[in-house]
């Protein structure tokens, strides 16, 4: 140590005091070039200009270029003809498109982003579409790419309702969705919820190419929830162990994952529960096999687990059916749909659409009739889908979760502090 003191001592002196520098004044008159100068410079320059805009339903290519300051009759025609750029102006409209345009009004790049079509891309991978000139003709072509993610925290507080509070705290309904789903188990929304219940939530929001993506809400996977209901603080963390098997964990390491969803409606009222009832058609008291959920007409209905199509039809007083066979002799059906979105022998996950919310058969209004069946057997699904398939993490899996729950948990505490009527980034 006493080496490196006088090495120190040594080297100190020799670094100049930057006071005692010498200076010197340089002044340099730039004289501008004359008005006639400047624009014919300007003129030289080759502009580009830069512009986004959203498709519309059924839009016309000369109607989008148009609004995104191009007249280009060429790049219209290629947009109509090629069956790759055609797939701009087809399907849903809301797709991000950006445009090059050069001071003539012709086109010069432009680039589409898009949901993936694909269900098992969706949550993780959108469309490009890209619109270049290669060698003076026009090229399009697609490619798959998956989103990045940032973090985003917010926390609020049950005045009224779970969905009036997410949208105080600026919570998109698709992540408010997800954490009435996760918390299904240990909360009845339905029943139980009280005014002073509170929420802090951790969350991904999506983005394309480093734009927010305008689709979906822009939310992805809910990462970190804690719930207070009644007093108790209930808590999930999403974790994908080293076997790949993502899913949702108590900070003490144990499985939340369940077989089945709470509901195959995203948070609707339950009108009629699974018990006897005066039927509302026939005036006679029987059991009611199956759980009634009020929404209205065109709501999505969705698979509540894994499994395949048994049947898709019609089935007198039940209307518009879908029955779902899933693993361990067990089966879900879905009555009085306005639509069927699967067909018989089809494969279907967990949360898979199969068809909408109606009123057919003998129905006196819109809603949809669930049952659950075991061995044949009817079943509270309110009791069933409590039932988990429980993953269990291995010792090196459960030091990552270690590190994982204190990352998270720390920025729940942060989101606790967030007002009510706000969210925040948290890259």
């Amino acid at each position: 140590m006493a080496g490196f003191a006088v090495t120190a001592v040594a080297i100190a002196p020799l670094a100049p005091d930057a006071s005692e520098l010498p200076q010197r004044l340089v002044t340099q008159v730039v004289e501008p070039l004359d008005l006639a100068g400047q624009v014919e410079a300007l003129e030289a320059q080759d502009i580009v200009l830069r512009r986004g805009e959203l498709t519309r339903q059924a839009e016309t290519a000369e109607g989008l270029l148009a609004r995104l300051g191009a007249a280009d009759r060429a790049a219209a025609q290629y947009l109509r003809s090629d069956p790759v750029a055609r797939m701009l102006l087809t399907g849903r409209g809301g797709k991000m498109v950006q445009a090059e345009v050069n001071d003539d009004g012709r086109l010069v790049t432009l680039v589409a982003r898009y949901p993936s079509d694909r269900a098992e891309e969706a949550r993780t991978h959108f469309k490009r579409l890209e619109l270049a000139q290669v060698e003076g003709r026009w090229l399009a072509q697609i490619r798959t790419v998956p989103y990045a993610t940032r973090s985003v925290m917010a926390s609020g507080t049950v005045k009224t309702s779970l969905f009036a509070a997410t949208d105080s705290a600026q919570v998109p309904d698709v992540v408010a969705a997800q954490l009435a789903d996760i918390f299904a188990g240990d909360i009845d929304f339905h029943r139980e919820l009280r005014r002073g219940d509170s929420f802090s939530i951790v969350y991904e929001a999506l983005t394309a190419d480093g734009e927010p993506v305008p689709w979906n809400e822009g939310a992805g996977r809910v990462l970190a929830a804690e719930f207070v209901a009644a007093g108790r603080a209930h808590h999930a963390v999403w974790f994908t162990p080293a076997d790949g098997r993502g899913g949702y964990f108590g900070l003490d390491g144990q499985s939340r994952n369940r077989s089945f969803l709470a509901s195959p409606v995203e948070f609707s009222r339950i009108t009629s529960g699974f018990a006897n009832r005066l039927h509302p058609i026939l005036n006679t008291w029987r059991q009611h096999l199956g759980v009634d959920y009020s929404a209205p007409t065109g709501t999505p209905v969705r698979s509540v687990g894994a499994g395949v199509v048994e049947f898709a039809g019609w089935q007198n007083g039940y209307g518009n059916v879908v029955q779902v066979r899933h693993a361990r002799n067990r089966e879900t059906l879905y009555a009085h749909l306005s639509r069927i979105d699967v067909s018989k022998g089809e494969r279907v996950e967990q949360g898979h659409h199969i068809g909408a919310v109606g009123s057919t058969g003998w129905s006196t209004g819109p809603h949809l009739h669930f049952e659950f069946r075991i061995d044949g057997e009817h079943h509270d699904p309110m009791q069933v889908s409590k039932a988990g398939d429980s993953l269990v993490l291995d010792d090196l899996s459960r030091l990552r979760f270690k590190d994982t729950v204190q990352t998270l948990r720390a920025k729940l505490d942060m989101a606790a502090t967030v007002s009510a009527a706000s969210a925040v980034r948290v890259e």
